[in-house]
């Protein structure tokens, strides 16, 4: 199935849409979101992309991330991509939004206007093995200097979100999430 995206100004005003690889050839910017779950021990949740994955594949990312479709609400969205990904779905809360372009592999291009969510999920799940081919759970503090010693691990934006906004992601009054 053709994948569509939205595709937003600088301030996330819908002015489009165009298919999913077109959109990261070209580039242009389309709505995006991020998700970070969270366990009872404040670790965070991270898969390994699976290798049939069209970029990134093999590299380590936030717990779930993807697109929503036109007229989906984009907390929706990310809710049933973590389904689709990882199994299992929970309440998600806004963080922040980021806009970014970064450079990947075969011309692919990321120009997203990125909504990030947090969420706590305790429990068993059952990745798609089509989608995640490892799953870990890692304190904010190992992350961050895992990524600092092996930034080619990681995704891009991944490693853009760890290196750049840590503290909106893992720090919460005053203290690691």
């Amino acid at each position: 199935m053709q994948e569509i995206l939205i595709l937003v100004d600088k301030n996330d005003t819908p002015c489009g849409t165009q298919e999913k690889l077109a959109a990261h050839l070209l580039p242009q910017r389309h709505r995006a979101f991020s998700v970070f779950i969270f366990n009872d021990q404040g670790e965070t949740l991270i898969q390994r992309r699976a290798l049939g994955k069209y970029h990134s594949p093999g590299l380590w990312a936030n717990s779930c991330c993807g697109h929503p479709r036109p007229g989906e609400d984009v907390k929706e969205a990310a809710r049933r991509r973590l389904n689709e990904e990882l199994g299992f779905s929970c309440d998600l809360t806004p963080l922040t939004k980021v806009c970014y372009t970064l450079k990947l592999e075969k011309d692919l291009w990321e120009l997203e206007f990125t909504h990030v969510f947090k969420g706590l999920y305790q429990g068993d799940f059952t990745p798609t093995p089509e989608e995640v081919m490892e799953t870990q759970w890692m304190s904010p503090k190992n992350l961050r200097e895992d990524v600092l010693h092996h930034p080619s691990a990681y995704a891009r934006w991944f490693r853009l979100y760890i290196l750049k906004h840590y503290g909106v992601l893992f720090l919460h009054k005053g203290r690691a999430a």
